[in-house]
């Protein structure tokens, strides 16, 4: 009669055996970042092709020359209907929000914030950062010698009751990241009740700023979600002043060339804008004017996401209808279900860096295990961010059959090693 490690064995055999198989196939599928896939790139063309019909003038000035540090009227009316705050509390500026991130995060370190000392000059500064989360959020952090204090996520949002008793208790703390909607990597949004809480934040720092990242405002896959207006609950919590908003056409238009815009009190505007205006005299205004003209409004950009959604949403079908096949009865392997944006978070403990090594070794990259935690550490060993947007669907199915495959191989030697060290 065979043991339990000898079964465990025999098992562990066969799907090597089968993933050798898979891996024949030799097909390579980078699932490491959310980009927009080609096809998706291509909805976002005729805002090229009507370039040349464009009117420069069409707001006093020029949208070719300089001026407009703030950004083109249109370009900041248009994105208040997004952020649902007035449009002089808006900055529009180039392609980039993680660049406007890391440009208020390098003030704040050089300058301070609304008149507040310089970062760099305190002793220590701490920023909360919410995990599994933003892996570019934690880098700037890292850039700066920020020290970043992690936060689980809940199924409502960051675990606030944590939260609240750290920033109302440490003025060294001087920041928090979020993700608010449909959240990066694990597609939540935040309930009300953790939008009320996080806006009527009572920080022992001053200075201390909420970094509202709304990558994925309109980024639905089916019903869009509400977010509740953390500006309107700050504004009524007596917080107008604590809370930065981001958002941008990254994955709406060209991720490589469109336009990002910040949100915050018409005071931290005028205080950004002073900053602003000694290191640059205009965004692209003319990038800016082909962005409204095509987008339009907020109604016209829900119909061009809808469009968007009917590519990503059989990828992500795809993964939900494959994994739950393979692991629906498997308490060990957990993912999350998002209704929009552009990842899926998978949770299995004590495997993850394995599990990522053996898909690489069939040609499917994930980003790295760990790699959605504040210094890399993620001490399960359990997270991985799972990017389904560029793959084609045959690409994807072949990509699912290699992570199955591989969490199962990963499993049984987790499991062999359990028993032959009892």
């Amino acid at each position: 009669m065979q043991t339990d490690v000898e079964r465990l064995y025999d098992k562990l055999k066969e799907e090597k055996k089968a993933f050798r198989k898979l891996a024949k196939r030799d097909i390579a599928v980078d699932m490491t970042r959310g980009r927009p896939s080609a096809e998706q790139l291509k909805i976002a063309l005729p805002m090229l092709e009507n370039a040349a019909s464009l009117n420069f003038a069409a707001e006093g000035g020029d949208a070719r020359n300089y001026g407009d540090l703030a950004g083109l009227k249109s370009a900041r009316e248009l994105f208040a209907e997004i952020f649902e705050v007035k449009p002089e509390e808006v900055i529009v500026g180039d392609g980039s929000s993680l660049e406007m991130m890391y440009f208020l995060i390098d003030c704040a370190m050089q300058f301070g914030v609304l008149g507040g000392k310089p970062w760099n000059s305190l002793q220590s500064v701490k920023f909360i950062c919410p995990a599994p989360g933003y892996d570019r959020h934690f880098t700037i952090c890292e850039a700066f010698g920020i020290s970043m204090i992690t936060v689980p996520m809940r199924e409502d949002g960051p675990d606030m009751d944590l939260i609240e008793q750290l920033v109302s208790n440490d003025a060294s703390i001087k920041g928090i990241w979020c993700v608010p909607k449909y959240s990066n990597p694990t597609g939540i949004t935040y309930s009300d009740g953790t939008v009320v809480r996080m806006g009527s934040l009572r920080p022992a720092a001053k200075d201390f700023r909420v970094f509202w990242d709304n990558s994925y405002a309109v980024h639905s896959l089916y019903e869009d979600e509400k977010l509740k207006n953390i500006f309107e609950v700050a504004q009524k919590a007596g917080n107008a002043n604590m809370v930065y908003g981001f958002t941008s056409t990254s994955k709406i238009t060209f991720a490589g060339s469109g336009v990002a815009a910040l949100a915050a009190s018409e005071a931290n505007i005028k205080d950004i804008l002073k900053k602003l205006g000694v290191r640059k005299i205009n965004p692209n205004k003319v990038n800016q004017l082909m962005h409204v003209a095509f987008l339009k409004d907020i109604q016209n950009i829900r119909e061009i996401m809808k469009q968007h959604a009917a590519i990503l949403r059989p990828k992500f079908e795809l993964f939900e209808t494959k994994m739950s096949a393979a692991f629906d009865d498997d308490e060990r392997v957990k993912w999350s279900k998002p209704k929009g944006g552009y990842f899926i978070s998978l949770d299995v403990p004590g495997i993850a860096k394995r599990t990522v090594a053996l898909a690489a070794e069939a040609g499917v990259k994930f980003t790295a295990a760990g790699a959605t935690f504040p210094y890399k550490m993620d001490d399960r060993d359990g997270n991985i961010r799972i990017a389904p947007s560029v793959p084609t669907l045959e690409e994807m199915d072949y990509a699912v059959d290699v992570l199955i495959s591989a969490i199962k191989i990963a499993t049984l030697e987790k499991d062999i090693a359990a028993i032959e060290q009892q």
